[in-house]
């Protein structure tokens, strides 16, 4: 006989406090468990593709390994150093530029730009701002990134962790499902299939788009001689995931920059222009509809939203599982939803007799 709905309401209300206050007390410790999940769930795909070319699951685990290290220890040699020293450089040059756009204003529009004047002062705020803080703002992220999470957990217990989960993947989604409730399994097993869907095509199809654009808006920036393409193109692409707000704020920020540097040469800022246009063009005509498709159902506002909460709560850790949490809530909802609506609350008397 299964348990009274109450009783399963209090239950599930319980397991759900529960995981709230563990992931707020150890949301720290838990971050490397977390990292190592979603590259795990990342990457599952992949190992089931080369299993179906003929690997063996410990096989398709070691070549995806390699592959992963080999992009690494590039990555770690050639672009990660030059990303950090351009962003270093885009804030010790940031003075220069509020500079230049001030004796720009003041030639165009003097009246706007009196000694005095609120604007003048804040231009001259601003950049001495980014100066003196933005180094140290970005120097002291990167020492309590180290101080949370030491560098012996990022490069030894999340790989391992990541590996371990994706040799373990199916034998764990085997095991979890053999633990469902029996009343419940059919359901709780469309629901998690749902939320998978929504997972697969928004963390892996849009972190696939994210890593595409991002990497095309850097290379394509500094092919045509902007400097600081790689920070622009770096931040474009990490908040693509957010329709729109990747090319508005990589759009601005690298249209702002060209008119700094290229100032007089139009063919230039045309060009820097026209990179974004035509990465908003691919992706939403092609990578967007190919690799994530249109069910995905989580709108930007509750992304972010649930990036917002869950940082506040629960730090670093939570702004991690807040898109999974998101969808999986969405899901849920949809579910809720479709529910009341056949129920005899929403339908009254209408539906008595059926």
């Amino acid at each position: 006989m299964a348990l009274p709905v109450g009783d399963q309401v209090k239950y599930w209300s319980i397991a759900t406090i529960a995981f709230a206050v563990v992931l707020w007390a150890l949301g720290d410790v838990l971050l490397p468990f977390i990292i190592g999940g979603a590259i795990a769930y990342f990457l599952d795909p992949v190992a089931d593709r080369l299993e179906r070319a003929g690997c063996s699951r410990a096989m398709a685990t070691a070549i995806i390994t390699v592959v992963a290290v080999i992009i690494f220890v590039v990555m770690l040699l050639l672009v990660i150093p030059t990303l950090v020293s351009q962003a270093i450089s885009l804030f010790d040059v940031a003075p220069t530029l509020f500079g230049n756009l001030r004796d720009f204003l003041t030639e165009r529009f003097p009246q706007l730009m009196d000694a005095g004047s609120p604007l003048r002062q804040s231009l001259v705020s601003v950049g001495e701002t980014i100066q003196s803080r933005g180094a140290e703002l970005l120097e002291t992220l990167l020492s309590s990134a180290l101080g949370i999470v030491n560098i012996a957990v990022l490069f030894v217990i999340v790989p391992v962790v990541a590996v371990y989960l994706l040799l373990d993947w199916d034998r764990m989604i085997a095991r979890i499902d053999d633990l469902l409730p029996r009343d419940h399994a059919p359901v709780v097993r469309r629901l998690a299939g749902d939320i998978d869907d929504v997972l697969a095509s928004f963390i892996r199809g849009m972190g696939t788009v994210c890593l595409i654009l991002g990497t095309y808006y850097a290379v394509a920036l500094m092919v045509v001689g902007l400097q600081f393409g790689l920070v622009v193109g770096f931040i474009a692409g990490l908040v693509t995931f957010i329709p729109y707000l990747g090319a508005l704020i990589g759009g601005a920020l690298a249209i702002g920059l060209a008119l700094f540097q290229f100032w007089g040469d139009w063919v230039s800022i045309g060009l820097v222009a026209a990179i974004f246009a035509i990465g908003q063009m691919v992706e939403g005509n092609l990578l967007t509809p190919k690799l994530v498709g249109s069910s995905v159902g989580l709108h930007p506002v509750w992304l972010l939203l649930a990036l917002s909460v869950f940082g506040a709560l629960f730090g670093f850790a939570g702004m991690l599982v807040a898109v999974p949490v998101a969808a999986a809530m969405g899901v849920l909802a949809r579910f809720a939803v479709s529910q009341y609506k056949d129920g005899r609350l929403y339908r009254g008397l209408e539906g008595r007799d059926e």
